[in-house]
C-alpha cells in the first residue's frame, strides 16, 4: 500500500535585490560579511504578505563574495526575515525587485538619457509623511 503524496501548489518567484531593498544599506558597501545597517522600514511585512503567494527569492551582488551568502541568512535571521532561498544565480522570475534597475518600456533609444538621469530611492530627496 503506498501513500497518496499532495503536490505542492505552483508559487512564481519574485526576486528581491538585498541592498537597498531588505537592507536599509544606508553605511553603503563594508564588504560582503559586514552588514551594519537594519531593514528598509515595512520590509519585514511585505516580505512575509508576499510569501502567501509567491516564492520570494533574495539576489544580490555580495552573494558572489565568499561569505556573502551565509552573510545575508544570518542577517535576514538576526532580523526575523523569512526568506524561500538566498543564491548568486538569477532564477526566473514573475518579477525583480532592485533599488537599481530601469524597467524596458520597449524605447531602446531613451535607454542612455534614462540612464544618466537614474538615482536609486536612497539618493533622492525624501518627502515628509502627510
Amino acid at each position: 500500500m503506498f501513500r497518496e503524496v499532495k503536490a505542492m501548489p505552483f508559487k512564481p518567484t519574485v526576486i528581491l535585490d538585498f541592498d537597498g531593498v531588505v537592507h536599509s544599506y544606508a553605511s553603503g558597501w563594508q564588504g560582503a560579511g559586514n552588514i551594519p545597517d537594519p531593514p528598509v522600514e515595512g520590509i519585514k511585512e511585505a516580505i512575509a504578505n508576499i510569501r502567501k503567494y509567491y516564492r520570494v527569492v533574495i539576489v544580490s551582488s555580495r552573494c558572489y563574495q565568499p561569505g556573502g551568502i551565509a552573510a545575508i541568512e544570518r542577517w535576514l535571521a538576526a532580523h526575523g526575515i523569512a526568506v524561500d532561498a538566498v543564491t548568486d544565480e538569477k532564477p526566473p522570475a514573475k518579477v525583480i525587485i532592485d533599488d537599481r534597475a530601469i524597467t524596458f518600456d520597449g524605447d531602446a533609444g531613451a535607454l542612455l538619457a534614462r540612464i544618466k538621469a537614474f538615482r536609486p530611492w536612497t539618493q533622492k530627496t525624501k518627502k515628509p509623511r502627510s
